[in-house]
């Protein structure tokens, strides 16, 4: 086995490989995920925090290290950027830091505003809406949410890509764009919006959720927890069938953190947003941020 220090969702550790694996097509996924994926120098008398090894899928965690076997075929494959990002999500949440199904914007001030919605809810089309408006790109679909030594929270950037479907090819795969211009750095944040873009919407509205129901709340607890609850990447790569086991990467101290962190984004600004469309939002948006 050799090893190499992984960096990826902004966070580092030490990796143990097969020493024959070709690492090519994991490097290439770099683009798709939230800090890149790239591989580095190590310091061989540093612990593995992830062991990769050739075989059929399995996975163990001790309270130090994640073993993860996987079949060539998708140990080979960008699988293996996708799996490890996942399994060194309990290293960012043990460092205050977790990754959230979000969209991620700077205002013009430098403030940072997560878009929450679930699949089809209007998170990437209003984004590139309000990227016309002035504001900067951070993260589309997945973003990471960090706390600071002194309890501020920050959104450092996350996936620098997003599918955009060409509205007259709806059938055709929708291709991956860069987002431009994109953060180079994190941004304290301000306000987190739900949004519902759809056009059986009257007008664009703002509703204030908070304080949290206990429904937002159970949201957010799904949300941040999802990275962690379980592998969604299949190791057995994407050519397969997308079941298997759910295998739990949690801890108590983690859990208690997120719950912790909910208590904070309490204590933002978070509102509901409904809207026609997407740049109805985006006005909506861009007026309340001026304030």
């Amino acid at each position: 086995m050799k090893k190499a220090r992984i960096a990826t969702g902004h966070v580092s550790a030490v990796v143990a490989l097969p020493d024959d694996l070709d690492t090519t097509p994991a490097c290439a996924a770099s683009r798709s995920l939230p800090g890149g994926w790239q591989l580095g120098p190590h310091d061989s008398a540093s612990p593995a925090t992830v062991e990769v090894a050739v075989g059929a899928a399995s996975i163990a965690a001790d309270p130090h290290t994640v073993r993860l076997r996987l079949p060539r075929q998708a140990a080979t494959s960008a699988t293996l950027a996708y799996v490890i990002y996942t399994a060194f999500e309990r290293a960012r949440q043990q460092q205050r830091m977790v990754t959230v199904h979000a969209t991620a914007l700077h205002t013009p001030t430098g403030a940072a505003v997560l878009l929450l919605g679930t699949k089809g809810s209007g998170k990437t089309t209003t984004a590139l809406a309000l990227a016309e408006r002035g504001w900067l790109h951070a993260g589309d679909d997945l973003v990471v949410l960090a706390e600071s030594n002194n309890g501020d929270l920050m959104v450092w950037p996350g996936k620098p890509t997003a599918a955009i479907r060409d509205p007259l090819q709806t059938l055709a795969p929708k291709p991956l764009c860069d987002l431009e211009p994109f953060a180079a750095g994190p941004a304290p944040l301000r306000w987190i919006v739900r949004l519902a873009v759809h056009p059986s919407g009257a007008g664009a509205s703002l509703t204030s959720a908070v304080p949290l129901s206990v429904n937002e709340r159970l949201r957010l607890h799904e949300g941040l927890a999802r990275y962690i609850s379980g592998l969604p990447t299949p190791l057995t790569g994407i050519a397969s069938a997308p079941y298997g086991p759910v295998w739990p990467l949690d801890t108590p101290a983690c859990a208690q953190w997120r719950a912790n962190l909910i208590t904070a984004l309490n204590n933002h600004r978070f509102d509901y947003l409904y809207a026609p469309t997407a740049c109805a939002a985006a006005d909506l948006l861009t007026k309340e941020a001026d304030r």
